[in-house]
């Protein structure tokens, strides 16, 4: 596991509301008070994940020989790529630096996506789908917190992450190879607890007392919910 202490400050008054969206189930609202980060911190942290979804896909289609594979992951990283650029106006529409907003987190969530690469092509193709997937739901949830700007970068991360292909590639393993439909299990149940505390990282200070704690449980109930159902969608138990 990573360990994170990402943020020092204690951060603004926000309210965090879980929308329904495909995966994410029925509508819930969670009142996170204080927990929920600077906008900065939101905007910087998204933009940064969508660049790294970007690099690890980009890596990919460089280390593989298979056309079929290459146009899958280049459907996957060209729609990162986009929704990172679109992140990336809404920082500048704010008259910030998108370099300066993005840089406090480089660090750390390099860290996060060199923990998650795999040994092999499938696992890492996994890991971007269940990290990816498990993150954008998190912070389409987080979003509400931050009116217009939040508005706006939840419909970037409601456009189609074009990770389809890749999650027929990732079926069609399993479905071939048991040995490796073990192995991809093993590691999705991996990939979770540091994809939490990604997310966990966001809205902590320092601690979380025992309120807060129950404050933000439904909002990762939703979320290991979405991850069981693209699990089961890939034949692989979570």
């Amino acid at each position: 596991m990573v360990n994170w202490k990402f943020w020092q400050q204690r951060p603004p008054a926000r309210i965090l509301r879980l929308r329904s969206r495909g995966d994410m189930g029925d509508a819930t609202r969670v009142d996170f008070e204080e927990l929920a980060p600077a906008v900065e911190t939101f905007l910087g942290q998204a933009a940064y994940l969508q660049l790294g979804y970007f690099e690890t896909l980009s890596r990919l289609i460089r280390a593989t020989p298979e056309l079929e594979e290459k146009e899958a992951l280049s459907l996957a990283a060209g729609a990162a790529l986009v929704k990172h650029r679109a992140i990336i106006d809404v920082i500048r529409d704010r008259g910030d630096d998108p370099a300066e907003i993005m840089r406090p987190f480089q660090e750390q969530l390099d860290t996060f996506r060199r923990a998650t690469i795999g040994a092999r092509p499938r696992e890492t193709m996994l890991s971007v789908h269940i990290t990816a997937g498990m993150l954008d739901d998190f912070y389409r949830a987080l979003a509400a917190s931050y009116g217009d700007t939040g508005r706006r970068i939840a419909r970037i991360l409601n456009v189609d992450s074009d990770r389809e292909l890749i999650v027929d590639l990732i079926r069609a393993t399993i479905d071939a190879d048991d040995e490796m439909r073990s192995l991809l299990s093993m590691w999705a149940r991996r990939l979770v607890g540091d994809t939490l505390l990604v997310a966990r990282a966001a809205l902590r200070p320092q601690r979380l007392g025992i309120d807060d704690e129950k404050k933000v449980e439904p909002v990762f109930t939703a979320l290991m919910a979405a991850h069981a159902r693209r699990m089961d969608a890939l034949g692989l138990a979570s």
